[in-house]
C-alpha cells in the first residue's frame, strides 16, 4: 500500500498534466506543509502525522470561510470550500453522526466521566481515534452535551 505522502505527490503530478489549476494549487499547499514540518522537526512524516496537518488545514480553512462570511467575502469563503474539498480528498473517510455518538459513550464509560471537568479524559481517548475523520470541535460540543446530562 502507497503512502500518503506518496498519493498527494501523485496526485500532484497528474494535476499538473490535466492542468487543473485550483487543485494542483491545494495540494502544493499541502506538501509545503507536510515540508514546512519535516524541515522544522527533522523527521520523515508517517500518515498518521500527516493525517494531524490535514486536519489542520481543514480547521484553519473553516475559520477563514466564517470570517469571509461575516465580512461579506463569498468569492474568497468559495475558494476556502474548494479548498477544503480537495483536502479531504487525502483524509480517511469520514465517521457518521452514528459512529461518532457511538464512539463518545464508549470513551465516556472507559474514562469513566461524569462531569464536564472529565472532558480531557474523553477527548484524550477519543481523538486519536478520530482524527481527521471528525470535526474535532463538533466532537467537543458533543462530549459537553453528553456530560452536562
Amino acid at each position: 500500500m502507497e503512502s500518503l505522502k506518496q498519493r498527494i505527490t501523485d496526485d500532484m503530478k497528474a494535476c499538473m498534466k490535466a492542468k487543473e489549476k485550483e487543485r494542483l494549487g491545494t495540494i502544493r499547499l499541502i506538501l509545503s506543509a507536510m515540508k514546512q514540518v519535516e524541515v522544522d522537526e527533522r523527521i520523515e512524516l508517517d500518515d498518521a502525522r500527516i493525517i494531524t496537518i490535514l486536519d489542520k488545514m481543514l480547521k484553519q480553512r473553516r475559520e477563514s470561510i466564517k470570517q469571509y462570511r461575516d465580512a461579506g467575502r463569498e468569492d474568497l469563503a468559495v475558494i476556502e470550500e474548494a479548498e477544503i474539498l480537495v483536502i479531504q480528498d487525502f483524509l480517511p473517510q469520514a465517521l457518521s453522526e452514528q459512529e461518532i455518538d457511538a464512539m463518545i459513550a464508549a470513551a465516556i464509560a472507559e474514562s469513566e466521566a461524569t462531569s464536564v471537568k472529565d472532558m480531557g479524559k474523553v477527548m484524550g481517548l477519543l481523538k486519536p481515534k478520530m482524527q481527521g475523520c471528525a470535526d474535532m470541535a463538533v466532537v467537543g460540543t458533543k462530549i459537553k452535551s453528553a456530560l452536562s446530562v
